[in-house]
C-alpha cells in the first residue's frame, strides 16, 4: 500500500516556462523525478534540449520547445505544440522572467519597458488565460507563477521588473477567483537564489547584505524552491488557491 503523503505526479503533463536553467530547470527535473512528463520552454532551444533529455534518462516525456512567452503569438504556438504533444496540460508554471540593468530611470525606453512587462507579466496572463480554461473544462489543474520578493520591496534598479511581479502577484488572486473551482492559482515568491544570473552579481556586497536583511543570512539555492513547487503542483494544496508563498530565507 503507498504512502498517500509522497508526493506522486505520475500521468500528468507540466509545462514549465524558463525551463532551461535557474529555478525553472530545478522544478522541471522535481517533476520528472515525481513522475511527471515535461514540456520545457525558453528562448535558448539548445537549452531546453539538454534539459529534455535529463528528463527522458529519467524515464519521463520531454518536449523541448523554442518561444519567447513575451510575444502572445509564440506563446499560443507553444500551446498549440505542447497539445499536439499531450492531451491535456496539468500543471502551468509561468517562470520565464527578465530584468535589465539601467543606470538611470531614464535610460529605460519604450521597448526595455515594453520587454520587461510581455515577459514577466503579457506571457504569464496569455498562458494562464488559455491553459486555464481547457483545465477549467477538463480535469482540472495547478497553475504556478513564479514571482519575486521585487513585488514587495521594490528597489530603484528594477522599478519595471518590480511592478511586473507586482502585477503578477495580483493577477494570480484575480486568475484564482476566474477559473476556480477546478483550477488553483497560486504564486511563488522567491528572494534571492544563487542561480547562474547570480554569477554578474558582487557576491562580497551581497554576502554583507545578506547578513544585515536575510534572517538566514545567505542566498538560496535552486533546490530549495523544490518544496514549494511540489506542494503547489499536487493534491497536496487541493485546499490552497490564490495564495502567494514566500521562499526567501526571511529577507526584509
Amino acid at each position: 500500500m503507498g504512502n498517500r503523503h509522497v508526493i506522486d505526479l505520475s500521468g500528468k503533463t507540466a509545462l514549465i516556462t524558463g525551463g532551461s536553467r535557474g529555478l525553472g530547470r530545478a522544478i522541471a527535473i522535481a517533476y520528472a523525478e515525481a513522475g511527471a512528463n515535461i514540456i520545457i520552454a525558453s528562448r535558448d532551444l539548445k537549452n531546453c534540449e539538454i534539459v529534455a533529455r535529463e528528463i527522458e534518462a529519467l524515464g519521463r516525456d520531454a518536449l523541448p520547445v523554442a518561444a519567447h512567452v513575451g510575444r502572445w503569438e509564440e506563446c499560443d504556438e507553444l500551446i498549440e505544440k505542447a497539445y499536439n504533444q499531450f492531451s491535456t496540460i496539468d500543471i502551468l508554471v509561468n517562470n520565464a522572467g527578465k530584468s535589465p540593468l539601467y543606470e538611470n530611470l531614464s535610460d529605460i525606453d519604450e521597448r526595455l519597458y515594453d520587454s520587461v512587462l510581455n515577459l514577466n507579466l503579457k506571457g504569464p496572463f496569455r498562458l494562464s488565460s488559455v491553459i486555464g480554461e481547457r483545465m477549467a473544462a477538463g480535469q482540472g489543474g495547478s497553475i504556478i507563477n513564479i514571482s519575486s520578493l521585487a513585488a514587495i520591496r521594490p528597489r530603484a534598479d528594477i522599478v519595471t521588473y518590480a511592478a511586473a511581479k507586482a502585477g503578477l502577484n495580483a493577477m494570480t488572486e484575480a486568475m484564482a477567483d476566474a477559473l476556480g473551482p477546478k483550477v488553483r492559482v497560486n504564486c511563488i515568491m522567491p528572494g534571492p537564489f544563487l542561480t547562474d544570473v547570480s554569477k554578474a552579481w558582487d557576491m562580497e556586497a551581497f554576502s554583507k547584505r545578506a547578513q544585515e536583511l536575510i534572517a538566514l543570512k545567505r542566498g538560496g539555492q535552486p533546490e530549495e524552491i523544490i518544496g514549494a513547487a511540489l506542494y503547489l503542483a499536487s493534491d497536496h494544496s487541493s485546499f490552497t488557491t490564490a495564495a502567494i508563498i514566500r521562499v526567501d530565507g526571511g529577507s526584509r
